[in-house]
């Protein structure tokens, strides 16, 4: 086949080059095209010469613009750290209502807050701060130390069993496990304390065994849960009335508790943390509450 030859439909040079029967046409490149290749090579050229480009060995050309991205960057960190060590002081200083108030403090707050928490509490609290199996949920403002910023920061600070000299103290003793109660007192106690988030299970079936779990309680759990079994922040001791549990409101699960007792823990993070991240993530965290406590 000759390259001069031609298709008879378009009239196109052909390349001489057939597959089966198909004859390949020899068109022009687009002008759309070189036009395009032509612009990205004046640009890519451009670029070369205006800005940093060409590695040197340790070194590499600084083109005519003296573009320095590294140098921008650590401009930006010294600019940054600057305005963080601002507002830090600020927060430092400053008592808990006046940050709350200052509503510039209380978006740094919530932003620093979330990175903090996530760095340091997401773990076991959740991402949500709803709370896993056997760590609290904090966003129901149900507090064992009390829920207000100041008792929070404490709680953070000191953590919760922990090695610090001032930390809180979580523990109920192993009524069961220690002998301290028969095991037919451990499950009237149980009882007693299921019905009290759970009046529909005091039936005439059971009432005798809810009324001398009563006695056993006064006489064994009044002494942290008080007589109404509410709970007391001094100690810590959880409010037994409401629905919300840390290790499960179950009938079975509350005899293994007494049964065998609870310790909680938390870390002190005074070390950790900074002051004023401390106070930043007490914030943070009693802002996840349904109200103030």
């Amino acid at each position: 086949m000759s390259v001069e030859e031609r298709d008879p439909v378009s009239g196109e040079r052909l390349t001489g080059h057939d597959w089966n029967g198909i004859k390949e046409l020899d068109t022009p490149i687009p002008r759309g095209v070189l036009l395009f290749l032509i612009v990205t090579h004046i640009i890519a050229f451009a670029l070369w010469v205006l800005t940093p480009a060409w590695p040197l060995g340790k070194s590499y050309t600084p083109g005519i613009l003296g573009i320095d991205q590294k140098k921008a960057v650590e401009e930006q960190l010294v600019a940054s750290a600057a305005d963080k060590s601002t507002w830090t002081k600020k927060i430092e200083v400053s008592d808990f209502p006046t940050i709350q108030a200052d509503e510039r403090m209380m978006l740094i707050v919530r932003s620093t807050g979330h990175q903090l928490f996530g760095d340091n509490c997401a773990a076991c609290h959740g991402s949500d701060g709803k709370g896993r199996a056997n760590y609290p949920d904090l966003t129901d403002d149900d507090w064992l130390w009390g829920g207000d910023v100041q008792r929070i920061a404490e709680t953070v600070s000191v953590g919760v069993n922990s090695a610090n000299a001032g930390s809180r103290i979580a523990e109920m003793p192993r009524f069961g496990v220690d002998q301290m109660l028969p095991r037919e007192d451990v499950e009237k106690a149980a009882n007693f304390v299921f019905s009290l988030s759970n009046p529909q299970f005091s039936q005439p079936a059971n009432v005798e065994t809810i009324a001398a779990g009563r006695e056993v309680f006064l006489a064994n759990c009044a002494t942290c849960h008080g007589e109404d079994a509410r709970g007391k922040q001094d100690v810590g001791a959880p409010n037994l009335t409401d629905e919300r549990w840390i290790y499960g409101g179950d009938l079975e699960t509350i005899i293994t508790t007494i049964h065998g007792g609870r310790r909680g823990h938390m870390p002190t993070w005074d070390q950790r943390l900074t002051r004023a991240e401390i106070k930043i993530l007490a914030l943070f965290v009693h802002s996840l509450g349904e109200g103030d406590s």
